[in-house]
């Protein structure tokens, strides 16, 4: 089993930049919160979440994203749970690796909302403290508002989790506060 520390080491091995890694500790604060909450092995979903990208700054273009990272983590004798969910988070493998395990919906339903939710704490003076459903909502609304974010995802990772949209979106910020200061968001 991979610990957290060589999770760690393997992130910043294969990723530079540093919104990258903070992405990848929201989406591991996030993933941690739904296995605590939901009864599953903490460290596996939270280690899932950790390196869910880790490969995607040498290989960003589909299907080389998570394919390779794949590889490389079947190389290294990561569990194939854990394998299984990343590939499972990217839509060109989801014919072979369905979204039909809890932690694979899990890091489905948290990844594109931990990249929204950032992007809206940046705009926000308090950045993370006090932040609501309803403001990300709001946002998410506004089209050109953190553009690349596929809303729909946001959504269906909503119905996934059996949840309705709003008590997602407080979850990931609870899960999210809890590492504001890595994230960049220590409030002064």
């Amino acid at each position: 089993m991979m610990t957290r520390d060589e999770a760690w080491d393997l992130l910043n091995e294969f990723t530079k930049s540093e919104s990258l890694i903070k992405h990848a500790l929201a989406v591991e604060a996030a993933m941690r919160h739904y296995a605590e909450h939901s009864g599953h092995e903490i460290e596996t979903w939270g280690i899932t979440g950790l390196i869910h990208d880790f490969d995607y700054e040498r290989w960003p273009n589909p299907p080389d994203h998570t394919r390779e990272g794949a590889r490389i983590l079947r190389e290294r004798g990561v569990n194939e749970e854990i394998v299984g969910a990343i590939l499972s988070h990217a839509e060109w493998n989801q014919a072979e690796f369905p979204l039909d395990r809890p932690i694979r919906k899990a890091l489905f339903a948290v990844d594109e909302l931990c990249g929204f939710i950032t992007a809206v704490a940046y705009v926000r003076p308090e950045k993370l403290t006090g932040m609501a459903a309803s403001s990300v909502r709001k946002k998410m609304k506004q089209k050109s508002f953190a553009a690349a974010v596929k809303r729909e995802d946001i959504e269906q990772g909503a119905a996934l989790l059996n949840l309705p949209l709003d008590e997602h979106i407080n979850h990931v910020i609870a899960a999210m506060q809890k590492v504001a200061g890595p994230l960049g968001f220590a409030h002064p």
